[in-house]
């Protein structure tokens, strides 16, 4: 693990407490891709021995948001980022070690590079997916970003 992504778990524990203690972790990120994981445990459960949904999107909209976050300090800009819409499929039970990636890091730098050339706000679509222990796809989320410049 980085010393990025060590500062950016402590940033989950003192700002995202919710995430920090169901257990969701970033293990990676760079410019084009980020990985979080998270862990079925009690903390994290639902009444059908699988992780909660909403467990699985916290570490699903970690990875997109911390790619989205990390290339907008590296601009140097004062941008705001926020989520506007997400969307979800869940196509098999949640257990064990869930590893969620996403892969859109250049959706992002194409976003920031407009906002700041137009002065406009823009929108993105990034796509984390869920794999088990296995591999095996459990959930994919959409979440869409906006970003703008602060005035």
């Amino acid at each position: 693990m980085s010393g990025f992504t060590r500062k950016f778990n402590l940033f989950t524990f003192l700002k995202l407490p919710a995430a920090w203690w169901c257990g969701v972790r970033l293990k990676y990120l760079d410019e084009q891709k980020a990985i979080a994981t998270v862990t079925y445990k009690w903390i994290n459960q639902n009444p059908f021995n699988s992780m909660f949904w909403a467990v699985q999107g916290m570490a699903a909209e970690l990875c997109t948001g911390a790619m989205v976050a990390e290339q907008i300090k590296q601009s140097g800009k004062k941008i705001s980022m926020l989520v506007a819409n997400n969307n979800a499929n869940f196509s098999k039970k949640a257990t064990g070690k869930i590893t969620f990636t996403c892969e859109d890091g250049h959706l992002v730098a194409a976003a920031i590079h407009k906002t700041i050339s137009t002065g406009e706000g823009e929108t993105l679509w990034m796509r984390s997916v869920g794999v088990n222990m296995d591999g095996v796809v459990v959930s994919t989320f959409n979440f869409e970003w906006t970003i703008k410049l602060k005035a």
